[in-house]
């Protein structure tokens, strides 16, 4: 049994509400249905609820791992808004994620929301410049919508250009159906303390 303190103990919760909010999203039951479900989600919340951190679960040390990304909106295993993407790094500088987006990042009707493509290409770009020990943070974002986006599964790619001291100059795109959707480039830039030491 996994406890309080264990990576991957809250995998199948957050599953369970990512596949929670997706069928709130889809559902057409009656209203009595509606309630009925209501009142096991409120049930589940005072369970969630006798035991809370005071902040952010990227602010919480575990006990054996110190701090984790486990409540990131985009990888965190804890956060059921993140799709989560798994990101590969080939060794050389090129990362990329294989994700599946549904009801909960639509924007236009059909479409994944332009913020949600961002939110992946900021990710994967600044993958590329992060270095073990060594994050990098995001200076400049540049993106070009080139067709809408359909929902469904898409293919974020980013690697490096070039770098130049603390900078890391990187590109990056999303497809969908082998067909580029969005074209991205960006600067991001390790810290001065963060090398220093």
């Amino acid at each position: 049994m996994t406890t309080d303190g264990e990576l991957g103990a809250h995998e199948p919760l957050t599953e369970s509400v990512r596949a929670l909010i997706d069928r709130v999203i889809r559902t057409k039951v009656d209203t009595a249905t509606q309630e009925a479900a209501l009142a096991h989600v409120s049930a589940a919340l005072n369970l969630l609820g006798e035991r809370i951190m005071p902040d952010s679960f990227g602010m919480h040390a575990l006990a054996t791992h110190g701090p984790t990304t486990a409540g990131n909106v985009v990888i965190g295993e804890r956060n059921a808004i993140a799709p989560p993407l798994i990101v590969e790094r080939d060794g050389i500088g090129q990362v990329s994620a294989d994700v599946d987006l549904g009801a909960a990042y639509e924007g236009p009707v059909g479409h994944v929301h332009g913020g949600v493509c961002s939110l992946l290409l900021d990710h994967v770009l600044g993958a590329t410049a992060h270095r073990p020990g060594h994050p990098a943070y995001t200076g400049t974002l540049q993106l070009r919508y080139l067709r809408p986006t359909l929902l469904g599964r898409l293919r974020v790619e980013a690697w490096v250009e070039h770098e130049q001291g603390r900078k890391t100059y990187a590109r990056g795109r999303i497809l969908r159906d082998g067909n580029v959707t969005v074209d991205a480039q960006g600067i991001f830039i390790r810290p001065r303390d963060v090398d220093a030491g």
